[in-house]
């Protein structure tokens, strides 16, 4: 028995060793098991921070190149809203172009304001990147509206350009015509006004001597004597005739002179003149003569007849 106790007694110091050994690595195990999750939370708390940190770095980045990029969207449409610079002139007094211009022009200054609010910003905004977007497509819009109507008006500008060619062809073509009927009154009212015209026929022109017969030499005469005959003319007005002669020499002198009469606004020297009564019937042997009072010479003479404003005749004679 007391064997049997004195070996009880020596295990149960031998148990308790083992109890709290084991008591000792569950401490142990405890604290590096605590240890180990509180390194696991620090990391992952921290990788959490820097995942947020880098996922709000990269939000910013993509919001950067949103803005780049609307920022050159904008410019593309500023660069083709000035290619319509020219038609935007051409068409300013259409009442829709200039509210639709106001329209862009306002758009346009509210893309820049908030641009320019952007650029002071060193963190964006979804909102704003939105509000811009939107912005930037309301003046696409515009622009595409802005086309169609430049579009529209020069469709309408070439229908009346078409036109108005038309009426200038036709308006060209009824210049023509006044101008060929005006032509044709004219040259009608000359035939008239020609027909009216006293005509004469059979002109001759003879020195004469102190006898008042024919002289051979023309160095002797002391007349020279223009004979000639009225046809019979049913257009010419009838009544009396004022003729008027003028003879210039072989040198190029007018014999004379015996005055002056009017003809195509102006005054005309003359060497003799005769007044007759014409009664529409022909008249033959009609005369005028002229005093000689200057030596004349051989050679050829031009004798001319006017009366009414008109030439009758011119013709050359050659007295020896």
């Amino acid at each position: 028995m007391a064997e049997k106790n004195d070996k009880v007694h020596r295990q149960r110091p031998a148990s308790r060793g083992r109890a709290d050994k084991q008591r000792s690595f569950i401490i142990i195990g405890a604290i590096a098991l605590a240890a180990v999750i509180f390194a696991l939370v620090f990391f992952t708390v921290k990788s959490s921070r820097q995942a947020r940190a880098a996922q709000a770095e990269m939000e910013q980045m993509q919001l950067d190149i949103a803005q780049q990029q609307l920022e050159r969207d904008y410019q593309d449409l500023n660069d083709e809203f000035e290619q319509f610079e020219n038609s935007r002139k051409f068409i300013m007094d259409d009442s829709v172009k200039r509210e639709l211009n106001d329209k862009y022009e306002a758009a346009r200054i509210q893309v820049e304001k908030l641009q320019q609010e952007l650029a002071n910003q060193k963190h964006k905004s979804a909102a704003e990147i939105s509000k811009l977007r939107d912005e930037i497509s309301t003046l696409r819009n515009l622009l595409k509206h802005y086309v169609a109507e430049i579009d529209r008006l020069n469709k309408e500008n070439q229908a009346l350009r078409s036109e108005n060619k038309e009426i200038k062809e036709r308006n060209d073509r009824l210049a023509s015509q006044v101008s060929e009927t005006r032509k044709a009154n004219e040259e009608l009212s000359e035939r008239m006004t020609l027909a009216e015209k006293l005509n004469v026929s059979g002109l001759s022109l003879t020195p004469l001597n102190k006898k008042g017969k024919k002289e051979k030499k023309v160095t002797k005469a002391v007349q020279l004597c223009a004979t000639f005959t009225i046809p019979q003319n049913n257009s010419t007005p009838v009544g009396e005739k004022t003729i008027y002669m003028r003879i210039v020499s072989p040198s190029g002198q007018l014999l004379g002179p015996g005055g002056t009469f009017p003809f195509e606004g102006g005054s005309v020297e003359y060497t003799a003149k005769k007044t007759v009564e014409y009664a529409g019937e022909e008249m033959q042997g009609v005369t005028i003569y002229y005093d000689v009072n200057t030596p004349l010479i051989a050679g050829d003479y031009t004798v001319e007849l006017f009366a009414d404003n008109f030439r009758l005749i011119s013709s050359s004679f050659n007295l020896r």
